[in-house]
Parts: C-alpha cells; sequence; structure tokens
C-alpha cells in the first residue's frame, strides 16, 4: 500500500499488471535491524511481566477445574514501558524513528515470527502442556489455527496468552502511537494536530485497557479462545 500512496485502486492495478512478482518486489524482507527491535522489545516486556510486583488475580473456573492465576502488573509495565521508551529518546541513547524506518521490515518479521511461535506452541502443546485445559480435535488443520492449549505457559508463572495479547500486542500500540509523534516531530520540527489527537485517543484507550486488564482475564479471549494462529496473528499482524 506504501508504493501506492495508500490507493487500493493503485494497488489492484498495480498487482493486476506486475502479478505475483510485482507483490514479491515490493514485499519488505525481514532485516536484522527488524529482529533485534523485535527481540529487545519483547524481551523487555516478558521481564516486566516477570519481575514487577502486583497484586494476585484469579481468572475463572475452566471446565476442567483449573483456575489460572495472573499478577495483575499492567498498569505498572505501560508506564515502565513509555517511560523507557521516551527517556531513551530524550537522552539521546535510542532514536525511535528507527522504528519508523523500518516499519514494513518489523511487519514482515512478525508475520513470518508468528508462524515460527505458533509451530512452537503447536508442539508444546502436544508435547508438554500447561494445565488439563489442553488437547487435540485430532485434525491438524484445526489444531494449528486454533490452538492446543488455553492457558499456555512458560514455567509456573510465565503467561504466554498475556504476553502476546497484552504485553506485546496492546503495548505496541501505544509505543507505535509515540513513535509516530516523534518520527513527525523529527522530520517537521513539530507535530500536527491531527497526529497529536490520533495519540492522545490511542493512549487514553491503551491506559483504559491496563487499567482494566484483570477484568480482561475473565473475558472470552482468555478464557475460551486457545492460543495458536488465530490469536497470535490477530495481535503480532494487527
Amino acid at each position: 500500500m506504501v508504493h501506492a500512496d495508500g490507493s487500493v485502486i493503485k494497488s489492484w492495478d498495480y498487482l493486476r499488471q506486475n502479478g505475483l512478482q510485482g507483490f514479491i518486489d515490493i514485499w519488505p524482507i525481514p532485516t536484522a535491524v527488524a529482529w533485534k527491535l523485535i527481540a529487545c522489545f519483547g524481551a523487555f516486556e516478558a521481564a516486566l511481566q516477570l519481575l514487577l510486583p502486583g497484586k494476585r488475580v484469579e481468572g475463572p473456573i475452566s471446565p476442567t477445574g483449573h483456575r489460572p492465576v495472573y499478577k495483575a502488573n499492567g498498569v505498572a509495565s505501560y508506564a515502565v514501558t513509555l517511560i523507557t521508551y521516551l527517556s531513551l529518546w530524550w537522552f539521546g541513547i535510542f532514536n525511535p524513528t528507527i522504528v519508523y524506518d523500518h516499519l514494513g521490515e518489523i511487519y514482515s518479521a512478525l508475520i513470518f515470527g508468528s508462524f515460527i511461535f505458533c509451530i512452537f506452541l503447536y508442539i508444546k502443546g502436544h508435547l508438554a502442556p500447561s494445565s488439563t485445559d489442553s488437547g487435540s480435535c485430532g485434525n491438524i488443520i484445526i489444531d494449528f489455527y486454533w490452538g492446543m492449549e488455553l492457558y499456555p505457559r512458560i514455567g509456573k508463572n510465565f503467561d504466554i496468552k498475556v504476553f502476546t495479547n497484552c504485553r506485546f500486542g496492546m503495548m505496541s500500540w501505544a509505543v507505535l502511537a509515540v513513535t509516530y509523534c516523534i518520527k513527525q516531530y523529527e522530520a517537521n520540527a513539530k507535530v500536527e494536530d491531527s497526529m497529536l489527537v490520533n495519540t492522545i485517543l490511542m493512549l487514553i484507550y491503551v491506559t483504559k485497557f491496563f487499567l482494566w486488564e484483570a477484568g480482561y482475564w475473565s473475558t472470552m479471549d482468555i478464557a475460551h479462545d486457545r492460543v495458536l494462529l488465530d490469536m497470535i496473528a490477530f495481535n503480532h499482524w494487527l
């Protein structure tokens, strides 16, 4: 789309004229920079999820009698993330415009990385499920799309669903909104009103989410949807 000024019609015309090769030519190839940015952000959010203190919250009882236990430190993670991100930029340690400049490569890497992560979760669901809320329906395609586990975890405390949905997915919404502001400021020496309004609204939305995060853990997304391609793709691609 960026190669056609965001126009669906222009994109369609381009693909109709150039076919599959044209699509391959404009597809952003994942780079080492993109993988490093994703890895650093993911590792930072995982560390905050594990290390920051938080209230003990119990989720709803599953059909098998399992009750997941969470640590509600989303607001703290959110605050630390934004303060750290802005501080790194303010003190000249890291320039967030790098994220914007490599955004296509980052999205491309996330698509490929999501499939790799899903393969890991599929194998884990078969060989080392985290709870009794797991199992196969007997169809490998459905299992890969719908998921093998309801509450997959690495170790006892690292909840994968909380990480993908909340700490990586939702947190990136706020980080990217701030990134766009910084990019515009550095390019134009000012932030346009429209950009500022969009960023404020996005931050209000994400702030509301993390204030309510413990409630989210009792919704259908968490209590009923298993984790694999449908959930990972939504949170990482969108």
